[in-house]
């Protein structure tokens, strides 16, 4: 033993550095983290962005408002309804528009199904990266059901496009409130299997559990949002504190944690499931009447200013910024991201942890890396 111990002393130790992507399962998308190790254990993480840059913030800049909505569907694409929104409501609000309580409550439908179908997938693909291949089946199986109603309802299943300024593209397709109905009657039965398959899972909690802390002070230094910043404690939920569209019309509970650890992020999304449906429920019968869409100009201009909106997305706050001069094309465009917001932590969370745990702490940040890299 003393031996051993001898030895132990004098074993040299040398850090390294290791390439994590561009092209890397655990990734989700072309993204690259410079990982600097100590054998297995993480020293620093430097996440690389630019692979999939695309230059969006400056096309918006050369083309109508009408024309930014549809770009907005390729940023958080798990988000498409939710940021077209934003765009929607950014441009009425700097014209003075006012859209009926029939939009509104549609565009809160539309939001929270997108929300469900985002964290599906989310949790499908949560489990898939902890060893849990049966969570993605499970997770596809409720997701289709939302994405059929998508799809009837304005013609896509993704980047749906579908928020215009001024309403809606289509109004509700006749099966709407049906689908609706029985997507909630099949997926409130549904929910509990993911905390019977995943979440009571040992091997699962022991991956989870005390991995990945981050403090409710760390979250609001990071500029962190969404569900990753709820699962420390950080009350930032837009809905709640900027109420748009029909939020304020319903009720829900922004759902917090205290732990700040790899459970806790992962337990807020399965709550806000909970939510989503709530607030399903409570909208469903009471879909005002009224005209889908608010007539507006073939050319549309904004006074000249800057305009600020954010929603809440699936990954959290969503900012989009416009200064007009007045000109049918803005003069300036910017995405304040979540995942972009988010992903500062990812260092933090991560140090002194394994690589196996750095996967763990990706995925419960829940990153779509094209919002991430414009």
């Amino acid at each position: 033993m003393e031996n051993q111990e001898f030895l132990a002393d004098k074993i040299r130790t040398q850090e390294y550095f290791l390439n994590m992507g561009p092209q890397h399962p655990a990734t989700h998308g072309v993204m690259r983290m410079v990982l600097k190790l100590n054998g297995e254990e993480i020293l620093d993480v430097e996440p690389v962005l630019g692979y999939i840059h695309r230059s969006i913030e400056k096309m918006c800049e050369h083309i109508s408002y009408k024309q930014i909505i549809h770009l907005t569907d390729r940023l958080d694409y798990l988000s498409s309804h939710m940021n077209n929104e934003a765009v929607a409501l950014l441009v009425e609000k700097a014209l003075g528009i006012e859209v009926n309580d029939r939009i509104k409550v549609i565009r809160t439908m539309m939001s929270e199904l997108t929300r469900l179908a985002s964290h599906q997938l989310w949790w499908g693909v949560m489990g898939m990266d902890t060893g849990a291949l049966t969570t993605f089946m499970y997770a596809f199986r409720d997701r289709e059901l939302i994405n059929d109603i998508f799809e009837e309802t304005c013609g896509a299943r993704l980047t749906m496009n579908y928020n215009v300024i001024g309403g809606l593209r289509y109004d509700i397709h006749q099966n709407f409130v049906k689908r609706v109905k029985d997507f909630i009657t099949h997926f409130e039965k549904k929910l509990p299997e993911y905390d019977r398959l995943l979440s009571d899972n040992v091997i699962f909690r022991k991956r989870t559990e005390g991995i990945g802390i981050i403090t409710k002070e760390q979250a609001i230094a990071f500029g962190l949002n969404g569900p990753t910043a709820r699962a420390s404690g950080f009350a930032c939920d837009i809905r709640k504190k900027y109420p748009y569209s029909a939020y304020n019309k319903v009720e829900f509970d922004e759902i917090l944690m205290n732990t700040g650890d790899a459970f806790a992020r992962y337990k807020v999304r399965i709550l806000e499931m909970w939510e989503s449906l709530r607030i399903l429920k409570q909208l469903v019968d009471k879909i005002p009447e009224g005209e889908h869409r608010v007539k507006t100009k073939a050319v549309i201009k904004l006074p000249e200013g800057e305009y600020l909106q954010r929603v809440e997305t699936a990954r959290g706050d969503l900012g989009v910024y416009v200064m007009s001069k007045g000109d049918k094309t803005p003069y300036r465009v910017k995405f304040r991201s979540p995942s972009f917001a988010n992903i500062h932590g990812l260092n933090e969370m991560s140090k002194g942890t394994k690589i196996a745990d750095l996967v763990v702490n990706f995925s419960t940040i829940d990153v779509v890396v094209p919002d991430i890299d414009r």
